[in-house]
């Protein structure tokens, strides 16, 4: 397992994090994902075998935010 950060953009409440957290948490792979609304920033722990930052960056997206790696 290994833990990134990304930095998020287009939240507009802290209900958004859990919209963030709970999609990526349904990917395979995923450990745990935990969004900060103060810093505008996830911290995901995922299996690099199963998951890829392009993948996290995806569903981010399909969720309606946008990120980059940190």
């Amino acid at each position: 397992m290994i833990k990134k950060k990304y930095k998020l953009t287009g939240m507009h409440c802290t209900s958004c994090t859990l919209t963030i957290d709970m999609d990526l948490e349904d990917l395979d792979g995923i450990k745990s994902a935990k969004t900060s609304y103060a810093k505008s920033e996830v911290e995901v722990e995922y299996d690099p075998n199963k998951v890829s930052d392009e993948l996290v960056l995806q569903t981010i997206k399909k969720s309606g935010y946008n990120a980059i790696l940190k």
